[in-house]
């Protein structure tokens, strides 16, 4: 999957660099940038102002963070694509800037479905270009009938996944035992949607109908704390509340009910995956 954003990217760079930046006035747009495609600022029912990305037969659009962040908070509130999503991947991901070979990436990726089918959360992880740290999970709400907030916490000895405050997800900086862990490279922020019906839903077997285009997805309410190590934020302090975080009795009660109750793929419990060897030494360390 990764790669597969890869190669739209590198595709979409030319446009990108042919076509001078849209840069558009307003809250949003102060950390913000639209990249290509049907990619506006609007005003939402809300009378909020939103980031509105759309993806039709002839172009998918984007926008990134003005800036790259060290170890950092992401909150964005996303209403996804209602209807018939199938094939359509929205996405809110951090990512490193240089060689693909050897990015880092923490990933939060919809996977659109049939109409009355849930969409699909699909979270993972880079480092140094390696990858294959999937974990899945469907909703106990619909997101496409109103706005949700979508959280990443990276900092030197987690990473984050939250829905609307909830932990969904943490991965654990692991990498006295061997195990990859993105801790050296600054991140860009992007928000994209795209067509990956070749994988995303149900393997590629369901296709994006395209008579359902275009397809929108709205994201608004962005907010970015970034936390180097040798910063002066306040919300960065030890005690703050959140960049310390670690798993305390409630966050631990919450992995185990998301674990229970919404997480349907979990690559460290995929023996197709592993018929000739270990999973990933992390695995052994949850």
């Amino acid at each position: 999957m990764g790669q597969a954003r890869a190669k739209l990217l590198a595709s979409l760079a030319a446009i990108y660099l042919i076509l001078a930046i849209t840069h558009v006035t307003g809250g949003l747009t102060d950390d913000l940038e639209i990249m290509w495609g049907n990619a506006k600022v609007v005003t939402d029912s809300s009378s909020q102002q939103a980031i509105a990305l759309t993806l039709d037969p002839s172009t998918s659009s984007a926008f990134r963070s003005k800036k790259t962040c060290q170890f950092c908070r992401i909150d964005v509130e996303i209403k996804l694509v209602p209807g018939n999503s199938a094939g359509t991947v929205t996405t809110f991901y951090m990512i490193t800037e240089g060689a693909w070979q050897y990015h880092d990436e923490i990933d939060i990726e919809f996977l659109g479905n049939s109409t009355g089918q849930p969409y699909t959360m699909h979270t993972n992880m880079y480092a140094r270009g390696q990858g294959g740290r999937e974990k899945q999970y469907k909703f106990d709400f619909d997101p496409t009938q109103d706005y949700h907030k979508y959280t990443i916490v990276w900092n030197k000895d987690w990473i984050l996944f939250l829905v609307d405050d909830k932990l969904y997800r943490q991965i654990k900086n692991n990498q006295i035992y061997g195990a990859p862990y993105p801790y050296y490279y600054p991140m860009r922020v992007y928000a994209t949607i795209w067509n990956a019906d070749n994988w995303a839903t149900q393997g590629g077997q369901v296709k994006t109908d395209w008579s359902q285009a275009p397809f929108t997805a709205y994201f608004r309410n962005y907010r970015a704390i970034s936390c180097p190590q040798f910063g002066d934020n306040p919300l960065c302090f030890p005690g703050s509340g959140w960049f310390d975080q670690q798993l305390d009795e409630s966050r631990k009660q919450q992995m185990t009910q998301v674990d229970s109750n919404n997480k349907i793929y979990d690559y460290c419990k995929d023996p197709k995956r592993y018929k000739n060897g270990p999973p990933p030494k992390e695995c052994g360390l949850q």
